[in-house]
């Protein structure tokens, strides 16, 4: 058996925020956006690439809830960056919430940062280079 990961989800409150975000300052593709009327919902997929050979974010918007709670359970989303000093003054500069700055990890030497995209969901930025 075979798998490949295709996308992990996340619900929005304002889609266009979150949309601006992803695409503007994390630098992702708006790959597609499909409104479902009777569903009172609106499904949007970004990302750095094709899905056929990428994973993206779903970005799930319910037209009827204008705020979530995270809850406990989701952890954070994961992105390599090859200078991450200058990503995240760069993303700051851009109105980014850098929620811990650039440095290494605290058991390790992996540089790590984190910032919150709109809806208060952790990315994780980890230096590659």
């Amino acid at each position: 058996m075979s798998f490949r990961m295709l996308h992990t989800m996340i619900r929005v409150g304002d889609l266009d925020r979150s949309i601006d975000f992803y695409t503007r300052l994390l630098g992702m593709t708006l790959l597609r956006r499909q409104d479902y009327p009777d569903g009172r919902f609106t499904l949007a997929f970004v990302g750095y690439g094709d899905e056929q050979a990428n994973s993206v974010i779903e970005l799930t918007h319910n037209w009827d809830t204008p705020a979530y709670d995270l809850g406990t359970g989701f952890g954070h989303i994961a992105l390599g960056v090859p200078d991450i000093y200058g990503t995240c003054e760069g993303l700051a500069a851009a109105g980014a919430k850098i929620t811990r700055p650039p440095g290494p990890m605290k058991h390790g030497r992996t540089v790590i940062a984190f910032l919150e995209d709109p809806d208060g969901y952790k990315i994780e930025l980890i230096e590659t280079a």
